[in-house]
C-alpha cells in the first residue's frame, strides 16, 4: 500500500470514526463557553454517568451514498494538499481540524471537540483548587470577547494588576481574539507552576493595552464564603456550583444560624453555574415539600424526554426516562430555610445558579435583588469518544418549576439594582460600598 492509499484510508476511518462512534455523556448545565475561571474550566456536569449505543437507525442517517461522496471529496482535498502545499503536513492536526469543523458546523455555540490533551485538561477536579492566575473570565457569544469579570484578592492576577472590566486581547504576544473559551483557558493561560504568562488587555474607554506579566500559581478558591452582617443578617457568597458547595453551603447555614442568623443574603452575581446535582441538592435544603408537588426543576430534550427532580416525604428524588441509575438519588432531605431570604443577581450569573434563583423565586421563598440573569437554558453533554477525547454539545433544556425556560431571557429581579458605576472596575468592592448588597439587605426588610 503506498502513502496516498495509505492516506486516504486513514482519512475514511477518520470520517466513519466522527460519525458513528459510541459514546458516554456527562451532563453539562453551566456556562461552560461564557464564564470560566482561569486555570481550571468551571462546568456542570452531573455525578452520573450516561451511557449510550448509537442505534443501527441513527448511523443510517448517514448514507452509503454521503460516505462516497464525502469520502471523494476529501481524497481530491488531499491530492491538492499533496502536490501545492508549501509545508509539512501534522495529520494529527488535520485531524483534529476535521472534528473541530464538525462541532462548529452545527451551529451551537456551546459545542466543542477536545483533542487528547485538552480533554484531559478539561477534567481537572472541581474542588477549588487550580494552577492558574486567579481571575474570573466570560465570552460574548456574539462578539467572542473575553471580558474579566472577577479578580480573587490575593492571587496573581490580583498583584499583577488586572481589573474586572478589562477585555482580554493578547497572550504571549499572540492575537487570542475568536478562539473558543475553554481551549484559551485550557491550552494558553493554564501552565506549570511557576511559568509565565504575559496576557495583554485592553482597559477603559480609550481602549489602552496593557501588558500583565503573571506568573502562574496554585491558587485555591472557596465555592463558599460567608459571615453575618449587622442584625443578624447572614451573608452567603457562592462562586460556583461544585462537587464540595452543597456540603460547604448547608455548613455555612448552620454555622450562621449558630449566631442567632434571622435574615439571609446569598450572592450569586458572577456565579456562572455548575453542577446540576449540586443546585438540586441546596434547593432542596432551601424549599418547603408542600408547594408545587415538591417539583425542584426539569430537564427535556428534543423528544420531549428528560429528568425531573422532586423533594418528597424526607428525600430527593430523580425520575427519568434515562434507564441508567443515578446512585445520588433518592438523598435525604428532611429540611427548610424559613427566613426571609434575598438573592443577589447579575448579568454574569448564568445556569445553575439562575436555575437555583428561578425556583426560589417561582416558589416565592426569596426576593430576587440586582440585574437580569444571563439567559442559559440549555444543557450540554461531555461526551468521551473512547479514545481519549472527548465532543461537547447541546443536548436539552432545563425548566424551573414554573415550567419556564429562561435561554436568553433569563431571570428578572423582583428589585432591580445596577452596580454604581465607580465600582464596576474594582478588583475588591467592601459591603460597605457595595449598593446592590444594601438594596437586598433592606428588601428583607
Amino acid at each position: 500500500m503506498d502513502n496516498r492509499e495509505a492516506r486516504n484510508k486513514f482519512w475514511k476511518g477518520v470520517l466513519v470514526g466522527a460519525l458513528v462512534m459510541s459514546f458516554v455523556g456527562l451532563m453539562i448545565v453551566g456556562l461552560s463557553a461564557g464564564i470560566f475561571i482561569i486555570g481550571r474550566a468551571v462546568i456542570d456536569n452531573q455525578a452520573q454517568m450516561m451511557q449510550s449505543q448509537q442505534t443501527e437507525q441513527d448511523s443510517a442517517k448517514v448514507s452509503d451514498d454521503d460516505f462516497a461522496r464525502i469520502g471523494a471529496k476529501m481524497e481530491y482535498i488531499q491530492r491538492i494538499v499533496d502536490q501545492y502545499f508549501l509545508f509539512d503536513e501534522d495529520e494529527k492536526d488535520v485531524e483534529d481540524g476535521i472534528y473541530t469543523g464538525m462541532m462548529y458546523g452545527l451551529g451551537d455555540p456551546y459545542a466543542a471537540y477536545y483533542n487528547e490533551e485538552d480533554f484531559k485538561a478539561f477534567q481537572e477536579d472541581t474542588q477549588g483548587e487550580y494552577c492558574g492566575i486567579g481571575a474570573m473570565v466570560q465570552q460574548s457569544l456574539i462578539t467572542g470577547l473575553v471580558t474579566v469579570t472577577k479578580v480573587f484578592e490575593g492571587a496573581p492576577a490580583y498583584e499583577a494588576g488586572m481589573l474586572p472590566g478589562d477585555i482580554l486581547y493578547k497572550v504571549d504576544g499572540e492575537n487570542i481574539a475568536g478562539k473558543e473559551l475553554d481551549l484559551l483557558v485550557n491550552e494558553d493561560i493554564r501552565g506549570e507552576e511557576g511559568t509565565y504568562v504575559t496576557i495583554t488587555v485592553v482597559r477603559g474607554d480609550e481602549s489602552e493595552e496593557v501588558d500583565l506579566r503573571i506568573q502562574r500559581r496554585q491558587v485555591e478558591v472557596p465555592t463558599v464564603e460567608h459571615e453575618m452582617l449587622e442584625n443578624n443578617v447572614g451573608y452567603i457568597n457562592i462562586l460556583q456550583f461544585e462537587e464540595v458547595t452543597g456540603a460547604q453551603f448547608i455548613e455555612a447555614v448552620e454555622e450562621l444560624e449558630k449566631q442567632d442568623m434571622e435574615k439571609l443574603v446569598i450572592d450569586l452575581r458572577d456565579n456562572p453555574g455548575g453542577i446540576l446535582d449540586t443546585a438540586v441538592e441546596m434547593l432542596a435544603y432551601v424549599l418547603p415539600e408542600d408547594k408545587m408537588g415538591g417539583l425542584l426543576i426539569y430537564t427535556e430534550d428534543k423528544d420531549g424526554k428528560g429528568d425531573r427532580y422532586y423533594s418528597r416525604d424526607g428525600q430527593v428524588i430523580r425520575e427519568s426516562a434515562s434507564e441508567v441509575p443515578n446512585p445520588k438519588y433518592p438523598m435525604e432531605d428532611g429540611h427548610q430555610l424559613d427566613i426571609p431570604i434575598a438573592v443577589l443577581v447579575n448579568g454574569n450569573s448564568a445556569s445553575a445558579s439562575e436555575l437555583f434563583s428561578g425556583a426560589l423565586q417561582d416558589y416565592d421563598a426569596a426576593t430576587i435583588v440586582g440585574t437580569q440573569t444571563f439567559g442559559k437554558g440549555i444543557v450540554q453533554n461531555l461526551i468521551p469518544l473512547g479514545d481519549g477525547t472527548a465532543i461537547k454539545l447541546t443536548t436539552s433544556r432545563y425548566f424551573i418549576p414554573s415550567g419556564v425556560c429562561i435561554h436568553e431571557t433569563g431571570v428578572t429581579p423582583d428589585v432591580k439594582v445596577e452596580l454604581d458605576d465607580e465600582l464596576a472596575n474594582k478588583a475588591v468592592i467592601t459591603h460597605e460600598e457595595d449598593n446592590q448588597l444594601a438594596a437586598a439587605i433592606e428588601a428583607l426588610e
